[in-house]
């Protein structure tokens, strides 16, 4: 299922503004790729034309490739619903739809993709997606109650739950942790561990020590200066950016000089 992703001299504006320049990457299938950098940069703004959600906004184009197995994802025959229907996020808050059950919100991806499933087929689909996410035995009695009745946590891994039950091949998450405990902060990074089994997960933190933790590969995003545009500065390894980076920049910021 997972697929690789590459981008090629991908520019990302907003209007006229330049919002991010020039970014060559490789993101490796069945794996996590953690972008990190300061407020500001474009790692946010990035993650977003993965999916081509980026352009949902008045104005907002890219210029570049954006590839999936080699099929450039806007590419003019490319329907943009299909790649977001293969490329799911997951958001900064929790946001699973407040009048929907439990089970309506793992459902909703698939109805608003039109799928016509059996309920045998969706109770089936409601298990698995919420078994994926880690989640299947703390709410397995009480599918019918309102989502937004969970903890946060277990907020965020219903929405998990709710993007895999489509079946995407990449997983997209926008600080997935940031508005969470310390306790559910845990039980998320133990979940992009086994997640990244079958999906290629890219997930943006401000968090150091996540990066570290969670992620196969690291790129490092800067900023020059106020309206100047975000650029990828350094792409490797985790291990090798948080203890051996090839620019003084990336150093600087992983070990908190700067950011």
């Amino acid at each position: 299922m997972a697929q690789r992703i590459d981008t090629k001299d991908l520019n990302i504006y907003y209007g006229d503004f330049l919002a991010v320049q020039d970014v060559n990457m490789t993101i490796e299938p069945k794996s996590v790729t953690a972008l990190i950098g300061p407020s500001g940069c474009g790692k946010s703004t990035f993650l977003r034309t993965l999916n081509r959600m980026h352009e949902v906004i008045p104005g907002a184009r890219v210029e570049g490739r954006v590839e999936m197995d080699g099929v450039d994802l806007y590419g003019p025959n490319v329907d943009p619903v299909a790649v977001r229907k293969n490329v799911g996020m997951v958001f900064q808050r929790p946001n699973p739809f407040p009048t929907m059950s439990i089970r309506d919100n793992v459902l909703a991806g698939v109805k608003l993709n039109n799928k016509r499933i059996s309920k045998a087929e969706a109770d089936d689909l409601v298990e698995s997606s919420l078994h994926g996410a880690n989640l299947w035995n703390e709410v397995k009695d009480r599918l019918d109650k309102p989502g937004s009745g969970l903890s946060g946590g277990q907020q965020q891994r219903l929405c998990i739950a709710r993007a895999i039950a489509i079946k995407p091949q990449v997983l997209l998450m926008d600080e997935p942790c940031s508005a969470l405990d310390p306790i559910s902060t845990i039980a998320i990074e133990d979940l992009i561990g086994e997640l990244k089994q079958e999906y290629t997960i890219v997930i943006v933190t401000h968090n150091m020590q996540q990066a570290a933790r969670v992620s196969d590969r690291t790129g490092f995003f800067n900023i020059a200066g106020t309206g100047k545009p975000g650029k990828l500065i350094e792409m490797d390894d985790t291990a090798t950016i948080f203890s051996a980076p090839a620019e003084k920049a990336t150093e600087d910021y992983v070990s908190g000089r700067f950011g």
